[in-house]
C-alpha cells in the first residue's frame, strides 16, 4: 500500500475529471494508495483541508502558508497559526519555505513566515513541511537555526545530491514527486538513487506536476503508484518493498496520521 504523502486535494479540478472527489480518492484507492495528506497554503484554504480531512477517514492534513502565498505583505499571525493547528487532524505544519525564483522581492518577508512556522513547530511538535525553490542556502541555514527537535520533509525535491544530504543530516526526509519521471530530470534521477531507503517520501503534489506517463493531464492523487513504479525500478527494487517502506517512513515522520493498521 502507498501514501500520497503531498496533495492539494481542495485544488483539483472535479469537472475536468470525475465530477467529485469520492470518485477521486476512489480510483487512488484501487490502485492501492491507502492515505492522503492533504496539504495547506494559505489562510483561506486551511478551513477547506480540514473539512476533508474530517470528511475521509483516510486523509490527513496540514495547515500552513506557502511562500508564494505572501501577495502585499500580508501574513497571519503566529496565533492564527497555532489556534489552526490544533485540530486532530491537523497532523503537519506547512508548507512553507522559500521560493526566491518566483518571488525575490518578498525574500525578507518570506524568511519571516518561514521562522513563524518553524518556531510553531518547535512550540506543537508538529513536522514542518517545506518548499524550497532556488533558496538553498537560506533554507538550510534557517533550518540550522531552528534546530527543530521533530523531523522535517523537504517536498517534490529538486535540489541537489549536496542538499540532500544537508537535509538528511538535519533529520529530515526527502520526497519525490511526478518530476522524477520527467524527460530532463536526469540530475534528480540520481538523486533519487542516492536517498537512503529510511528516509524517502512518494507525492503527487496533484493536481500540478503529472508523471509519465499522463503529461498534459491533471495530476491526480492514484498517480502516486506511477511515481512509486518508476522510483523502484530506478532504485533497483521491488514495488512492494518500496511501497511498504515509504508508507513506513510516512508514519515515522508523521505519527499523527490517522493510518489504518494494515498501513503501519
Amino acid at each position: 500500500m502507498l501514501v500520497d504523502s503531498h496533495c492539494h486535494l481542495d485544488l483539483l479540478d472535479l469537472v475536468q475529471n470525475r465530477d467529485s472527489l469520492d470518485a477521486v480518492l476512489e480510483a487512488a484507492r484501487h490502485r492501492g494508495v491507502g492515505h492522503f495528506l492533504c496539504i495547506g497554503v494559505s489562510a483561506k484554504n486551511a478551513a477547506s483541508v480540514k473539512t476533508i480531512a474530517e470528511r475521509y477517514v483516510d486523509v490527513d492534513c496540514s495547515v500552513g502558508i506557502h511562500p508564494l502565498d505572501l501577495k502585499n505583505n500580508k501574513m497571519p499571525t503566529f496565533d492564527w497559526l497555532l489556534n489552526e493547528l490544533n485540530h486532530q487532524r491537523v497532523v503537519a505544519i506547512g508548507e512553507t519555505g522559500l521560493d526566491y525564483h518566483y518571488e525575490p522581492k518578498t525574500a525578507k518577508l518570506q524568511q519571516v513566515s518561514f521562522d513563524m512556522h518553524l518556531q510553531a513547530a518547535k512550540q506543537t511538535g508538529k513536522p514542518v513541511i517545506v518548499h524550497t525553490r532556488n533558496a538553498r542556502a537560506d533554507t538550510l541555514a534557517m533550518l540550522r537555526e531552528a534546530a527543530l527537535p521533530q523531523a522535517g520533509v523537504l517536498h517534490c525535491f529538486t535540489e541537489d545530491i549536496n542538499m540532500a544530504n544537508a537535509a538528511l543530516d538535519l533529520g529530515f526526509y526527502i520526497s519525490m514527486s511526478g518530476i522524477v519521471t520527467f524527460r530532463n530530470a536526469n540530475a534528480l534521477r540520481n538523486v533519487a538513487r542516492q536517498i537512503p531507503a529510511d528516509r524517502l517520501l512518494v507525492e503527487t503534489d496533484s493536481p500540478y506536476l503529472t508523471p509519465t506517463p499522463h503529461r498534459g493531464k491533471q495530476n491526480l492523487p492514484e498517480y502516486v503508484r506511477d511515481v512509486a513504479d518508476y522510483l523502484a525500478i530506478l532504485r533497483g527494487e521491488s514495488f512492494e518493498r518500496l511501497a511498504e517502506q515509504t508508507t513506513k517512513n510516512f508514519k515515522q515522520i508523521f505519527p499523527l496520521a490517522h493510518l489504518k493498521p494494515a498501513l503501519v
